[in-house]
């Protein structure tokens, strides 16, 4: 009997993308006969992954896909997006943009977008680079002036006494009127496109499900939700931020904010290359 096609498929280990994942790991979308593996690791262990071509779908930062673009093609649905929110910069105590100048800001890998944005925001900060859930251990214990959170972290950190210094996805609003992209899904172009095509509906429908099934696929997306898995009222509005319309597909909005958000990166030569981004198709 012939095997079936194996598919490896690597995310984030937070509730968001167990939301968005959930109708496919429960076998509540048709998979066709697909040999479906997933992979939890955080985003920079991913990004590092994909130079490698590790994983046939994979999350990665849109701050790493100028590097990745041979390699890897961008998914049309799957996409986070920050709409007048996103990774904020936490410190100890009351601080503006100029004090950072020369300080040292920890942040959860080179190649995220939460990196990309707080250098285009400020290029004159320092960075160390901090494990995503130690960035507040830290801020906190001075070996960095302050930090940029991702993930549930951007709505727990005023529960830990800190001050936000800017929300950067706010930020970016302001200085552009559109959203911010912060993560995306992306598919080997080595494989056919057929397959690209196909594994793109497949994921489609995974998010179509969780979105129409809400209260089921947040019951097993909070399993995942870091620090509020006690608190369905937060865990739901953080699931709502990042899987929503953009998730199901980025429509020409979404699409020029990737270019935009490319674009600076480079004219700010924190990006060393220009890409057009390559979407699927479907």
């Amino acid at each position: 009997m012939q095997s079936s096609t194996k598919i490896r498929i690597a995310h984030s280990p937070d509730s968001d993308d167990a939301f968005m994942f959930y109708a496919l790991t429960q076998g509540l979308v048709d998979t066709g006969g697909l040999d479906v593996e997933h992979h939890l690791d955080d985003i920079e262990t991913l990004n590092r992954a994909a130079f490698e071509g590790e994983y046939e779908i994979t999350a990665i930062s849109f701050h790493a896909y100028p590097y990745l673009a041979d390699r890897y093609r961008l998914m049309p649905c799957g996409a986070s997006f920050g709409d007048g929110y996103g990774p904020v910069v936490v410190a100890n105590h009351t601080v503006d943009r100029e004090e950072l100048s020369g300080k040292t800001v920890a942040i959860p890998g080179e190649l995220t977008t939460a990196h990309l944005a707080l250098k285009l925001w400020n290029p004159k900060v320092e960075t160390t680079v901090v494990p995503f859930d130690k960035i507040f251990e830290a801020v906190e214990s001075g070996d960095a002036v302050a930090g940029v959170v991702i993930h549930e972290g951007q709505l727990t950190w005023g529960d830990r006494g800190l001050h936000a210094v800017v929300d950067l996805g706010a930020w970016w609003q302001d200085e552009t009127g559109g959203p911010l992209p912060l993560g995306a899904n992306a598919i080997r172009s080595d494989l056919s496109l057929e397959m690209q095509v196909r594994l793109s509906r497949m994921l489609r429908a995974s998010i179509d499900y969780a979105l129409d099934h809400r209260e089921s696929a947040l019951d097993y997306a909070i399993r995942f939700a870091r620090d509020i898995e006690q608190d369905r009222q937060r865990s739901d509005r953080f699931v709502g931020m990042y899987v929503n319309e953009w998730t199901r597909d980025y429509g020409e909005a979404g699409r020029a904010a990737v270019r935009q958000l490319l674009a600076r990166g480079y004219e700010a030569g924190v990006i060393d290359r220009q890409v057009e981004p390559d979407f699927v198709e479907i």
